[in-house]
C-alpha cells in the first residue's frame, strides 16, 4: 500500500481506507472535506503535518511504524493523541457497542444463545478499559506531562501497573471476544444487529493493535527516559 502523503487529497484518502474516519475525529476532522489536500487540511486545523501522516500511515497500514520519527516528536503531541483516543474510545466506541448490544439482547431470543454470557464478558472488557483509560489521564499523562515541563523536578514516577506490560490484558479480552462471536455463539438472534456489535468489536481490537505500538513502543520509553534524567537531577 503507497503511504499516504501531504499532497493526497483526503477525501480520495478516505475513500481508500474508510477506517480512518475514527482516526481523523480524533483530530477534529470531520466528513465533508471537500477537494482540499492533506497539507490544507491540517492547515486549517492548524496540526502538524508530519505527525498527522506518521499516524494515518500507522493506522492504515500495519507494516509501517517510523519508530525513530515518532521518537523526535514533541512528546505532548503524542500524550494529546492517546488521550484523544481514549476519549474517543469512552464516548463513542464504547457506547456504541454497548448500544448495539443491548438491541441485540432485546430483539434475541435469549433463552436460545448464549449471547448473555457474551454480554457479561463485553463488561467486563469495558469495565477494564474504562479503568485503564482513567488511569492514564489522571497518572500516567499527567506524569509524563509534569516531568517534560522546563525544571520541573518529580518526587518519583508512579505509573498503572498495566503500563510496562509486555501484553496488554485489554486486548487480548477483545480479542477473545471477539472469538468468542465466531466460535461459540449459538442459537436464533438478529443478524443484522449481531453483525454490527460484531464489526464495531473488530474495530475497537483493531485500534487498540495500532495505539498500543505507540504506547508501548514510543511513550513507554519517552516515560522512562524522564524519570532516568529526573532521578539523575
Amino acid at each position: 500500500m503507497a503511504l499516504i502523503n501531504k499532497n493526497n487529497k483526503l477525501a480520495d484518502v478516505i475513500l481508500d481506507n474508510p477506517s480512518i474516519i475514527t482516526v481523523l475525529n480524533r483530530f477534529g476532522i470531520y466528513l465533508g472535506v471537500g477537494d482540499k489536500t492533506v497539507e490544507q487540511v491540517c492547515s486549517e486545523k492548524r496540526l502538524d503535518t508530519d505527525f498527522f501522516l506518521i499516524i494515518l500511515n500507522t493506522f492504515a497500514n500495519e507494516e509501517y511504524f517510523p519508530e525513530e520519527l515518532l521518537k523526535n516528536f514533541d512528546v505532548k503531541l503524542i500524550v494529546d493523541y492517546l488521550g484523544s483516543t481514549n476519549s474517543y474510545y469512552k464516548q463513542f466506541i464504547i457506547p456504541n457497542i454497548e448500544n448495539h448490544f443491548n438491541l441485540l439482547l432485546k430483539r434475541g431470543d435469549n433463552s436460545n444463545t448464549n449471547l448473555e454470557l457474551l454480554h457479561s464478558f463485553f463488561l467486563e472488557v469495558k469495565a477494564e478499559l474504562t479503568g485503564r483509560i482513567n488511569a492514564d489521564s489522571e497518572v500516567l499523562f499527567r506524569n509524563i506531562m509534569a516531568l517534560d515541563a522546563p525544571n520541573q523536578a518529580v518526587s518519583n514516577c508512579p505509573a498503572p501497573d498495566y503500563a510496562d506490560s509486555t501484553s496488554d490484558t485489554v486486548e487480548d479480552k477483545v480479542n477473545d471476544l471477539v472469538n468468542m462471536f465466531v466460535i461459540h455463539l449459538t442459537g436464533q438472534y438478529d443478524t443484522n444487529l449481531c453483525l454490527a456489535v460484531l464489526s464495531a468489536i473488530i474495530g475497537l481490537k483493531k485500534d487498540l493493535c495500532q495505539n498500543n505500538r505507540i504506547r508501548n513502543r514510543i511513550l513507554m520509553p519517552i516515560y522512562h527516559y524522564l524519570c532516568s534524567r529526573n532521578a539523575n537531577g
